[in-house]
């Protein structure tokens, strides 16, 4: 039965949305890793097997990144004209250089959440392999 864990040394105990969202690990065993790369999800998971490959994160990641950092980095930046009035350059320079790190480190929990909970609702399309 899949999810269960029959296969491969289960049965696996359940493992938090958070836990995996924040670590990135498998959302079935816990232990391995669920990234390949820095955004890219692993095929399958080295430790219990997991066929990651049918998830689909889509573009949940990348619209949570633009309307929480958007609505963060407005603000400061806002915040840094009305206080500072720094030259036009500086803004230049300084939110791209904040926008792109922020948006990758918003990004990879929010793409392992979602593959986490597609996993806990959406079981039988994520097999072992």
């Amino acid at each position: 039965m899949p999810g269960t864990g029959a296969q491969r040394g289960g049965p696996w105990p359940p493992v938090s949305v958070w836990r995996t969202a924040l670590v990135g690990r498998c959302p079935r065993c816990g232990e391995g890793p669920l990234f390949d790369g820095v955004l890219s999800v692993a095929p399958v998971c080295t430790v219990c097997g997991l066929d990651l490959r049918a998830h689909d994160a889509g573009d949940g990641p990348a619209v949570l990144a633009i309307f929480v950092l958007g609505a963060l980095l407005i603000g400061s930046a806002m915040w840094l004209e009305f206080s500072a009035q720094p030259p036009l350059w500086v803004h230049a320079v300084l939110w791209p250089a904040v926008a792109v790190p922020l948006a990758v480190a918003v990004m990879r929990p929010a793409k392992a959440a979602l593959v986490a909970l597609q996993y806990r609702h959406r079981r039988d399309e994520m097999r072992i392999g």
